[in-house]
């Protein structure tokens, strides 16, 4: 079987010792250099081109919910951690009776005996799936729905995995505490949590100066959402702003930047793309933030309007 091979970043330094493995089983096998920003992101292109007969994605579970032209087959990496070095996390929550628990895939197959070990230490511990994190407390940078849902019925939500970029997308009012499984340190992340969302109010409002817009369109199997793009220059031309509809596989700030005729850019691919503002050097929406500023728009010519029939 001719097969493509396909790594995060974090695991492409297994790819060679993998490759050599799938040979050794008979396959002919090659090995995606692309960049990989998570599981949304499928090498379709370079398996198309090489015709392959199956991607073997690593690192992820399966997050692509429509068929495929090309079969994928998700391997997803383990990351043992000791789990009683969670005791570190207790005198963080002490207070808190019911904790949600979250984590990422790497972690997930340990989830059961992390949960067991704060119930060992009087915790009621409470964890749901997301839409796309498929997997009893899992997080991912776009989905911490499965947190959502807990809230209203915990007193604080546990992280358990390694730099800031999951827990950051649990955006809930209760306490947010996040234990670093590779240096052991355990910090409350809530300034952070509303830090990001400070920075996308800002975004709005200086986008409420803005009359040119691009609007960003990804061609990653994962990412692609056209209709949210179409509806985007709809709205935004129904307001006599002037748009258009950018494509590509990588919607990378300093290409973008080349266009220099669009003064704020709509994201409809990864929703994180937001957090990096300042690579971008004009404000970066969402389409929740797009639903915002049209909102502010349209209560401002309300106004307008208003003022116009008294005057």
């Amino acid at each position: 079987m001719k097969i493509l091979l396909q790594f995060p970043e974090g695991l492409k330094q297994k790819g060679f010792e993998l490759a050599k493995k799938y040979e050794s089983e008979g396959h002919e096998v090659f090995l995606s250099a692309s960049p990989c920003y998570g599981a949304c992101d499928i090498a379709l292109d370079e398996a198309r081109w090489l015709k392959v007969d199956k991607i073997v994605h690593f690192g992820h579970n399966k997050f692509v919910k429509n068929d495929l032209p090309i079969p994928v087959e998700y391997v997803e990496y383990y990351i043992d951690i000791d789990v009683k070095k969670l005791a570190s996390v207790l005198p963080h929550i002490k207070e808190f009776t019911k904790i949600g628990l979250s984590t990422t895939v790497q972690h997930s197959h340990q989830f059961e005996e992390m949960k067991k070990f704060f119930e060992n230490n009087g915790k009621i511990v409470l964890a749901e799936s997301g839409y796309w994190a498929t997997k009893p407390g899992q997080v991912l940078g776009c989905d911490a729905i499965g947190m959502q849902k807990v809230e209203g019925k915990v007193d604080a939500i546990v992280f358990i995995g390694n730099g800031m970029f999951h827990p950051l997308a649990i955006d809930v009012k209760k306490p947010v505490i996040m234990y670093n499984v590779y240096d052991g340190s355990v910090k409350r992340v809530n300034e952070e949590i509303a830090l990001l969302k400070k920075k996308r109010k800002a975004a709005i409002l200086k986008a409420l100066n803005c009359k040119k817009f691009g609007i960003m369109v990804s061609t990653k199997v994962g990412q692609f959402n056209l209709a949210q793009a179409n509806w985007a220059k709809k709205e935004l031309q129904k307001r006599d702003l002037e748009c258009a509809i950018l494509a590509a596989n990588e919607l990378e700030p300093i290409t973008l930047n080349n266009f220099m005729t669009f003064d704020c850019f709509v994201n409809t691919a990864c929703p994180r793309m937001v957090d990096d503002q300042d690579e971008f050097g004009k404000p970066l929406l969402n389409i929740d933030m797009l639903r915002e500023l049209l909102e502010i728009i349209d209560g401002q010519k309300l106004i307008q309007n208003q003022r116009a029939d008294f005057s």
